[in-house]
């Protein structure tokens, strides 16, 4: 395995709690109750089921709460540090905002306990309930307070884009508080649309709805209000780096897409951060070449069945110079976490 610079940064991995507290709202029999999640035994003693409606969301393994194991899996990797997000159906958008809060916060807690217990080898990154804005920025100032780098964000909330003006509020919060927001595909739109089973759902529709999101936040003027945010996208930014000429020619040529956006397209794609998980040497030095050598950081999406155990051996198949590859491996991500 080629040798890692040192602080070679994973931006991109997800934590579960191994256990949830027991449903005490009162929602019980109604969609609040019936979407806690819970843990049961799996197949052997480093799994666990998550368990969503009655039915097996997903079975993950015991290094997405397992400080000692993850650090085994990191060195096999040559990930020096870990910025440590929920597993996106956590988010919990869609429940009542009096079952959302708990849960998020147990979530965010398990996260810091992660981080306090390695805090040289992890970040965090917490969820806020952003189906209701207001609450959302109260957790976000709690993060804050409590030494979090910021959010994740799913790519829509209940089928809202992120740049819906209605969410204005608390992006204003996150660039006065400087947080980063990690933004990661979530219940797609277009599922009726996808041909085959559902496992193809993160395969195809993730990187849409990401390519959704970020063209929102563009022509929703989020990202010209709201300049000095820091966000960053998973999965490279999903389909969005095809449709950035298309959208750039619209800005050239219809005066009243020139005025919605501001600025170009391009330029406001170079100044977002994006992750390096495309699975392809070739895809993601289009997405250098797109975006610049200076948007992009390792991503992996640790610890779930897909992620990407050589992120090193991908950034060295570009055979890039040894400044551009700090860039990729460390750099970038210290100036996304607002720590350069």
């Amino acid at each position: 395995m080629p040798q890692a610079p040192q602080n070679a940064v994973d931006i991109h991995t997800h934590i579960v709690p191994a256990e949830f507290p027991a449903y005490a709202g009162k929602h019980v029999t109604e969609f609040g109750g019936k979407q806690w999640p819970q843990m049961c035994a799996a197949h052997d003693c480093h799994h666990k089921s998550v368990m969503i409606d009655g039915k097996n969301f997903r079975t993950v393994t015991d290094e997405c709460w397992d400080v000692a194991r993850r650090q085994d899996a990191m060195a096999r990797m040559g990930i020096t540090r870990q910025v440590l997000s929920p597993m996106p159906e956590l988010l919990s958008y869609w429940l009542p905002l009096e079952d959302a809060v708990p849960l998020i916060r147990h979530v965010n807690d398990t996260i810091a306990a992660m981080v306090a217990r390695a805090p040289g080898q992890f970040s965090g990154l917490g969820a806020v309930p952003l189906q209701d804005p207001d609450a959302a920025t109260r957790e976000l100032e709690r993060l804050m307070r409590d030494g979090f780098k910021g959010v994740e964000l799913g790519s829509n909330i209940n089928g809202a884009p992120l740049g819906d003006p209605k969410f204005d509020g608390f992006f204003a919060a996150a660039e006065q508080l400087s947080a980063a927001v990690f933004v990661h595909a979530l219940h797609p739109s277009g599922k009726e649309r996808i041909v085959g089973p559902a496992g193809l759902m993160a395969f195809i529709g993730f990187p849409l709805d990401t390519a959704y999101c970020i063209a929102s936040l563009m022509t929703g003027g989020t990202l010209t209000r709201h300049s000095r945010l820091r966000l960053a996208f998973s999965h490279g930014g999903g389909a969005f780096a095809s449709i950035l000429p298309r959208l750039t020619h619209g800005w050239t040529s219809r005066p009243e897409i020139t005025e919605r956006i501001g600025i170009s397209p391009r330029e406001h794609a170079r100044k977002l951060y994006y992750d390096t998980l495309t699975y392809d040497p070739h895809t993601l030095r289009h997405l250098i070449d797109t975006f610049g050598v200076t948007q992009l950081c390792l991503g992996t999406d640790f610890p779930f069945d897909i992620y990407e155990r050589r992120p090193i051996e991908q950034v060295a198949a570009l055979k890039l110079s040894v400044g551009d590859v700090k860039l990729l491996h460390h750099d970038n991500a210290a100036r996304f976490l607002g720590e350069a």
